[in-house]
């Protein structure tokens, strides 16, 4: 029989596809994580406040979460490498107007809009793009390698992000993003493309329904923090004495069902859906998304928690904070590359059960581990654990997802993984974050509430202030605080006693919901198979 359409016919030219998919993966996922320690210098820069970056930031997500269902249609129209060359033009053009942004309506423009449109095409194209380049059997191996250099550019994320910034400017990661996408349009006409099927239209309604219901969803999810999951916080928005996340979310549920609902009429109709709803009913499809989902929900928590611990807690810089992520790297690649090169027949349901088993342990020996006296080294071996278990995952889950459709529907499954994964990595930021605060909150008030040298108005007064919204702050930003507010040094260092005993009572209430999660997503494995998809030629 012949060699299958788009297969890579030779190991250089498979390396060079590789290495073009990981580079787009790597960037997408770059621009989640490698200004976090930046904000207020760009803030700065282009005369907004840390808010305004903070709302780019999120617009961004925002932007991928509405059209990533879109996105993945347009590549099953165009084809899968022209979508992905067009997204890499566009999210190219974005980093470059992010580069030379003046204020923030360019920055808006460029990092989030252009950006965020680029990396919807170019997600959903990728998945595709390794189906049509790999046969299955080597699909497990590159599907581990594309996901574990996305996941590597969140961990080094802050680390490049903080050398840029410290020693040259914020704007070089965005001219440095061009040059990259400089380099993968060269790259990319190694790329086999599968070939176009028959030309149709692609369906508006649902776009619409499909885009608005993610991103109220997802707007929800990422306003959880600022305005309180239910009980609304201080001045935040509410209808009927509850806060407006909630509303939103259920907005959000109701347009995803009546977008699956027009859907399938369309499917009755004889008319081509923007999705097909079938596709959610294969066990081994939704299995595969599970597992993507809490995959990211945990992951995406634990790079929210742990440097917040390096950094506010220990006061390490942003490289020194980078540095300490490294093992995590060093294991999550390990694994996603190793496992299928030296075990190719191993059970991906085996597989997918040791990686969460890897992640909830390294969640709770870290959570056992934070104390008063704990210093940076009781991360080094969680780092370890948790990075193994995202490359076990990675080494199988794209394969998985990818197998259980015919190949023609490749790109379709490329956008709903990649809306599932973005709607777990916003919900286990928000989780992580709004767990963490409260927290931190509740044991601040009762040590503050115990302690008989802290006057009864100085209670009453950090009371009312709590309830407006804690901040997770350092020692000695609460410490400069307390001076310009004038207070005695007995109180100070009593505030200073809670605050840090707070602290870490907020960071292993973060760590205990990621390990539940990670626990949870263990009930869910079984829809997972125990043989590795194979191909259906020599």
């Amino acid at each position: 029989m012949a060699p299958r359409t788009g297969t890579a016919e030779s190991s250089a030219t498979a390396r060079v596809v590789l290495l073009t998919l990981s580079a787009g993966q790597f960037l997408m996922a770059l621009d989640s994580s490698v200004m976090n320690v930046s904000i207020a210098t760009v803030a700065e820069d282009v005369g907004t406040t840390v808010s305004g970056i903070q709302g780019a930031i999120t617009a961004y997500t925002l932007v991928m979460a509405m059209f990533m269902i879109p996105g993945g249609k347009v590549g099953a129209l165009i084809g899968r490498k022209r979508a992905f060359l067009i997204g890499c033009c566009i999210y190219g053009a974005g980093s470059l107007t992010t580069a030379l942004a003046p204020n923030l309506p360019v920055l808006l423009l460029g990092w989030s809009f252009l950006e965020g449109i680029g990396a919807s095409l170019i997600l959903p194209a990728i998945v595709a793009l390794v189906a049509g380049n790999f046969v299955a059997e080597r699909r497990p191996a590159a599907y581990g390698l594309v996901a574990g250099a996305g996941a590597v550019a969140i961990a080094v994320g802050p680390l490049i992000g903080g050398v840029a910034t410290t020693y040259f400017s914020w704007r070089w990661v965005f001219a440095g993003e061009v040059l990259v996408v400089l380099g993968i349009l060269v790259l990319a006409r190694r790329i086999a493309d599968a070939p176009i099927g028959e030309r149709k239209r692609i369906d508006l309604v649902g776009v619409v329904l499909s885009a608005l219901g993610l991103g109220l969803f997802v707007y929800g999810v990422l306003r959880s923090g600022e305005w309180g999951w239910f009980q609304p916080k201080p001045d935040a928005p509410s209808w009927l004495g509850i806060s407006l996340v909630v509303w939103l979310m259920l907005a959000g549920l109701l347009l995803i069902w009546l977008f699956l609902r027009w859907e399938a009429r369309l499917v009755e109709q004889r008319k081509e859906p923007l999705l097909d709803p079938a596709m959610l009913q294969n066990k081994q499809l939704t299995g595969g998304l599970t597992m993507f989902f809490f995959q990211y929900l945990v992951q995406m928590g634990v790079f929210f928690v742990v440097p917040l611990y390096l950094s506010v807690a220990l006061g390490l810089s942003a490289l020194q904070t980078g540095a300490r992520l490294l093992p995590l790297s060093v294991t999550l690649l390990a694994a996603a590359v190793l496992i299928p090169r030296f075990l190719p027949d191993v059970s991906p349901r085996r597989v997918v059960r040791l990686g969460v088993l890897a992640l909830l342990a390294g969640a709770v020996i870290l959570m056992a581990a934070l104390d008063a006296d704990a210093g940076a080294e009781v991360v080094t071996v969680p780092m370890l654990l948790i990075g193994l278990g995202m490359g076990a995952l990675a080494s199988q889950l794209g394969a998985v997802t990818v197998s259980a459709v015919p190949e023609e529907q490749s790109a379709e499954v490329g956008g709903v993984q990649n809306a599932i994964t973005n709607l777990g990595a916003s919900i286990g930021t928000a989780l992580a974050g709004s767990i963490m605060i409260a927290a931190l909150a509740s044991s601040f008030l009762t040590s503050v509430e115990q302690n008989p040298s802290i006057p009864d108005s100085v209670k009453s007064q950090a009371t009312v202030k709590i309830q407006s919204g804690v901040p997770f702050v350092s020692d000695a930003q609460l410490k400069t605080a307390l001076d310009e507010a004038g207070t005695s040094s007995e109180v100070a260092q009593a505030a200073l006693d809670a605050n840090a005993a707070a602290r870490l009572d907020g960071l292993q209430a973060a760590l205990a919901i990621l390990a539940l999660a990670a626990l949870l997503a263990m009930f869910f494995t079984h829809r997972i198979p125990t043989t590795q998809p194979r191909s259906a030629v020599p």
